[in-house]
């Protein structure tokens, strides 16, 4: 850990930070230097300057167990001593066995196998080459892509092509591949919807339906019902169309449930996961992947391999991470503390839900979203920096969807630490 004994360090830092450093989501000309952040514990962000600040949004939706957690990184030293990285083809090693065998205990499905790659984006670039290979290996044409306007998948051409096209993708819309959307489900036109999507399956052409199970992330924390979801994927599995769940942000207790996809009665066939996959200390991602999808592959014959693999598949340290972090969700004080945040959220949003300036309060297991009165709902609306600014000086972490001000915490939160966050809301809502 570096300690910066002068400013004039700390300044060099920044200046060297500004000069060789493209950060993401962040314009390159932007003139604040970004918070230099020395060391972290809990839900704690420890600032060069002695600040302590809450993250109030899990390091983009990483984090679940606390930052620097004992048991995590003593499990990450334990296997770096001991295997760092080995390549995943034609070899194999134990924390990549125990994660997998964790894994496969509790997917959405039976009988089930994982492939491993590196973040989320990824592991929906992997579960979308599967359902296209799954058709082509048994010579049956299907190619449409049914998805959800609004979704967020990632950043690579697979997942964005699949995602919102908006400010993300505009650039990039010409190397796009073709997807047939339907709209985001509401109370008044969810049958509407439902019987669009109906027309797209009927038609025999789809190949693949895919969507961020009952919540859309960074389409603004948008929450819709399960059961009109488990009819769609119902339909859709009926007529032998592959259900793939964008679980990278709802997978491992964010939802109030282990998935998302457990509060359906009809699963996928295929999982993507990642983010809260390892507590939110490195980088894996992970495909589940259901017998229905396995049992086509299974074969010697080379030419009928799944071609796609990363220099980092599984790797080891960050499998032991998994792990880890598997064993301390399983804890039953992980459990009640996710109860514990998730009352605490609908209690603050049935009260906030009343400010004039709240258009509507919602939550779902740990997530709280407070959408406010401030024009057009996007990503790039104009308060979104005045929200960040108000927090951040205030030492909370939120970093705003747009209008949208949403509190996700590692569980590790404790209730005056939430009373906190909530009170630093209320008072943002009065200056408005």
């Amino acid at each position: 850990m570096q300690n910066y004994s002068t400013a004039k360090e700390m300044n060099n830092d920044l200046i060297a930070d500004q000069k060789n450093i493209w950060h993401p989501f962040t314009p390159l000309a932007q003139k604040e230097p970004p918070l230099l952040i020395t060391s972290a514990e809990g839900i704690y962000l420890r600032t060069h300057d002695g600040r302590s600040v809450i993250d109030a949004i899990s390091s983009w939706w990483v984090n679940l167990h606390g930052h620097s957690h004992p048991f995590i990184a003593k499990a990450v030293a334990e296997q770096a001593a001991k295997l760092e990285h080995v390549l995943f083809a034609g070899f194999t090693h134990e924390p990549a066995i125990t994660l997998a065998s964790n894994l496969v205990s509790v997917l959405p499905f039976e009988q089930g196998k994982v492939f491993f790659s590196d973040n989320g984006s990824t592991a929906v670039e992997v579960a979308l080459k599967m359902a296209f290979q799954f058709w082509h290996l048994q010579g049956v044409r299907k190619r449409k892509v049914l998805a959800v306007r609004g979704a967020y998948h990632g950043d690579t051409f697979g997942a964005m092509s699949v995602g919102e096209r908006g400010i993300f993708t505009k650039p990039f819309l010409p190397y796009l591949f073709e997807v047939a959307f339907i709209d985001f489900p509401t109370q008044q036109n969810a049958e509407e919807v439902y019987e669009a999507f109906t027309i797209q399956v009927d038609s025999g052409e789809v190949a693949c339906f895919i969507y961020e199970p009952l919540v859309q992330a960074a389409g603004g924390m948008r929450m819709y019902d399960g059961v009109w979801l488990d009819r769609l994927i119902g339909y859709a599995s009926d007529r032998d169309v592959i259900c793939i769940a964008d679980e990278v942000f709802t997978g491992f207790g964010r939802t109030g449930k282990l998935f998302a996809s457990d509060y359906m009665r009809h699963k996928p066939d295929l999982i993507a996961l990642s983010k809260g996959l390892t507590g939110g200390t490195l980088p894996l991602g992970v495909t589940g992947c259901s017998s229905k999808i396995t049992r086509v592959f299974h074969t010697d014959e080379f030419t009928k391999t799944f071609f796609h693999g990363h220099s980092f598949t599984a790797n080891p340290i960050a499998c032991a991470a998994a792990n880890a972090s598997y064993h301390l969700l399983n804890q039953p004080s992980c459990r009640e503390n996710i109860i514990r945040i998730a009352g605490d959220h609908k209690n603050y949003a049935d009260k906030v839900g009343n400010n004039v300036h709240v258009r509507e309060a919602r939550t779902l297991g740990t997530i709280l979203a407070i959408e406010l009165e401030a024009g057009v709902t996007a990503y790039d609306n104009a308060i979104a920096r005045s929200i960040y600014t108000y927090f951040l000086d205030r030492d909370i972490l939120i970093r705003p969807l747009g209008n949208v001000i949403y509190v996700l915490p590692p569980y590790v939160i404790n209730r005056e630490e939430s009373t906190t966050i909530y009170s630093a809301i209320d008072e943002f809502l009065d200056q408005l």
